[in-house]
């Protein structure tokens, strides 16, 4: 038996489901909120997972990765019908592809922190995907009691987000003079499976999300972003070395370093992040990096922005909300 599919293993993996049931889709997607419950009490679906590598059994992995292959089954009995039927292509795509939701909209949250900084800046984003969250300053945005309208024109995207009073917002674009991301596996918007997997990780109620990364795919592929083939934890230092040098760099990431399970693999990059000259902008789960959120009452279901390890706000995992502390 794996490792994998052991008693313990599964009972860990129902827990997982569970939790992204009542912490991530409850509220945001009933579809999905049924489907990890489902997923979580069903030994069918847990041997499934369990004979998937660790890093492959996230729930939105296996979510979208289901809908690419079977669609959109309503009910429990369709459900297990399509893993059943078509288990074997699910589980090559959840172990060719990986979550690169690189959801845009949570550059309504990053932009008013770039522009507090002193620019010109040169951006580096780490796990960017297909880079569509290193163009922050061709969208449009709408934070309720302020806005900025897309320079481009109608076309781009304008992303909503709820701000707190605290939030410092933007009356003007930051100055971004140079741009490039690093990634494992880049996605290539020219290709139309690529895209077809970006558009399945958007959740299957979030209809108007979806047509908001249709823009920002178009926006990306009139100015695509360079984005490198390559690992954080050992090829970040020669992009950094790229950098221009009269401009202020900025490394940023957002729900990336979740992934590197390795505890001292985290550090290490932390320690890289405080050792150069450069601002560090992170914005992952509270529990990625403990240090930053010490004295903070926990939230579960928020994202914790912070600026080289100083927490700054609390962002909504989609980019949905910005409370500023």
């Amino acid at each position: 038996m794996r490792p994998g599919a052991t008693p313990a293993a599964r009972s860990a993996l129902a827990e997982r489901y569970l939790r992204f049931a009542r912490v991530e889709a409850e509220g945001h997607s009933p579809l999905y909120t049924d489907w990890a419950r489902h997923v979580a009490g069903s030994a069918r679906a847990l041997a499934f997972l369990g004979d998937l590598q660790p890093d492959r059994r996230q729930p939105n992995l296996f979510f979208a990765a289901l809908r690419l292959v079977g669609g959109l089954p309503r009910t429990e009995a369709a459900f297990d019908d399509i893993l059943t039927r078509e288990g074997d292509a699910i589980a090559a795509v959840m172990r060719a592809r990986r979550t690169q939701t690189n959801e845009p909209g949570r550059c309504a949250c990053l932009l008013p922190l770039l522009a507090r900084l002193d620019g010109p800046l040169a951006l580096i984003e780490v796990g960017a995907s297909a880079g569509l969250c290193l163009l922050p300053d061709h969208y449009g945005y709408d934070w309720g009691r302020a806005r900025l309208d897309p320079p481009g024109g109608s076309g781009a995207p304008v992303f909503p987000c709820r701000a707190n009073a605290r939030a410092p917002l933007p009356e003007s674009y930051p100055d971004i003079v140079w741009r490039a991301g690093l990634d494992l596996s880049p996605p290539d918007l020219g290709d139309a499976g690529d895209v077809a997997w970006l558009e399945a990780l958007v959740w299957p109620e979030q209809t108007d999300r979806l047509a908001r990364l249709r823009q920002a795919v178009a926006v990306a592929r009139q100015a695509p972003p360079p984005v490198v083939a390559g690992d954080l934890t050992r090829d970040l230092e020669a992009l950094i070395a790229q950098a221009p040098a009269d401009a202020r760099l900025v490394v940023m990431h957002s729900a990336v370093l979740t992934y590197v399970s390795d505890p001292d693999a985290r550090a290490d990059f932390a320690r890289l992040m405080r050792s150069r000259d450069l601002h560090w902008i992170s914005n992952e789960a509270p529990g990625v990096f403990p240090d930053h959120a010490k004295r903070l009452t926990p939230r579960e279901d928020m994202f914790l922005m912070a600026l080289d390890g100083h927490p700054v706000a609390w962002t909504g995992p989609h980019g949905q909300s910005l409370d500023w502390l």
